[in-house]
């Protein structure tokens, strides 16, 4: 079943050392992440689990990025593409973004940049979502508060006030399955179900490390916390 801050990408990367780190990167933050180590293989992928977004070198052994974006584009304009290239001149650009590319991003790059470019195009993938029927999964996700903190979903950001927080989409997951739980103990197999998914092996410590740094960014005092309270020993809770 997919949630409705669920998120597939495609990397498509023969330096084994880029690709690893960017899956890490990505899987970190929340996404379902599919690797190819070339062009060939990245259209294979494509074409059994078409994705959201795909991140895709240009150099690739086999078939070379543009070439994979053109074909991808022949059948779906839906999926966001980010080309990764040490090709920096601006013909290079402008043949990606022509081919139907969304972004394109210089190698080498830094985390902050490359997760700003991917939280751009999955705020436009999650918004371009239709609406949900009452009771029905899939969907673009709803606004909801919890606290004092108002959390849009689709722009996986939340507000207080005139302050904008940056979220990723596992922290939407969290503070999604803790308003729906509003004043109910969310055990920690709960939270790795439903925030991390069935095939990830809990580790109490991911969870604790994870909430530690949202508590940092959405908490107006992180070490007395009002919105994700401790249950020692259980897991974590919001007050309605």
């Amino acid at each position: 079943m997919t949630t409705l801050t669920e998120l597939d990408v495609l990397i498509a990367e023969d330096d084994t050392n880029i690709a690893a780190g960017l899956a890490d990167l990505l899987r970190g933050e929340g996404y379902r992440v599919t690797v190819a180590a070339d062009g060939r293989q990245a259209l294979e992928a494509f074409r059994r689990a078409p994705p959201d977004i795909v991140l895709l070198d240009i150099m690739m052994p086999h078939v070379n990025g543009y070439d994979v974006c053109r074909e991808i584009r022949r059948t779906d304009a839906r999926a966001a593409i980010l080309f990764l290239s040490a090709k920096s001149e601006e013909i290079d650009r402008v043949i990606g973004l022509e081919l139907g590319a969304d972004d394109f991003i210089n190698k080498p790059f830094g985390v902050k940049e490359v997760l700003a470019r991917i939280r751009a195009v999955s705020r436009r993938c999650l918004a371009s979502r239709p609406a949900p029927a009452p009771d029905a999964d899939g969907g673009a996700p709803q606004p909801f508060r919890i606290g004092d903190l108002d959390v849009y979903p689709a722009e996986l950001r939340a507000r207080r006030a005139e302050a904008t927080i940056d979220l990723s989409l596992r922290d939407v997951r969290i503070l999604a399955l803790l308003h729906r739980e509003a004043g109910r103990v969310v055990d920690r197999d709960h939270f790795f179900r439903v925030c991390w998914g069935l095939d990830h092996l809990p580790n109490s410590r991911t969870l604790d490390q994870h909430i530690s740094k949202l508590r940092r960014r959405i908490e107006r005092d992180p070490e007395a916390p009002v919105i994700i309270r401790t249950v020692h020993g259980v897991g974590y809770r919001h007050e309605a």
